[in-house]
């Protein structure tokens, strides 16, 4: 499965704390990140990370199109509800074309968590047969 990974600024560390705990489970599937948050994942897990731009720089927008083409099978987009800042991704987006294209999205740790062990449990399998 494909993962996208994007985390707000004042969410980043949860996010590398979140990686740490599902290390196992997250090293069995393919992970694409933000540039900024994939480098931080990588460098406490050693998980191996398609990197795109940073997200202000455009990495939303990547992952975005990675959706669009139905190639993503779940995001975790940890995000800070209390403040929005003009330069962190937008969150409306990708969730919108997660919805347009039928694919699980966390937006915060107890989905995230709910949703990665979905995954381990093999809940998932159906985008497989989704994409096709």
């Amino acid at each position: 499965m494909n993962i996208g990974l994007i985390a707000h600024d004042s969410k980043k560390k949860l996010m590398q704390n979140f990686c740490i705990a599902y290390r196992g489970i997250l090293s069995k599937h393919e992970l694409y990140a933000t540039g900024t948050t994939g480098r931080l994942i990588e460098e406490v897990t050693n998980l191996n990370i398609h990197k795109y731009l940073a997200g202000h720089l455009g990495g939303v927008q990547q992952l975005g199109a990675q959706i669009e083409h139905n190639d993503i099978d779940l995001v975790i987009f940890l995000c800070d509800a209390s403040t929005q800042q003009s330069h962190e991704p937008d969150v409306n987006n990708v969730m919108r074309l997660c919805d347009i294209h039928n694919i699980p999205i966390a937006s915060n740790l107890a989905t995230a968590e709910l949703l990665i062990k979905s995954l381990d449990r093999g809940d998932l399998e159906w985008r497989e047969i989704y994409r096709q």
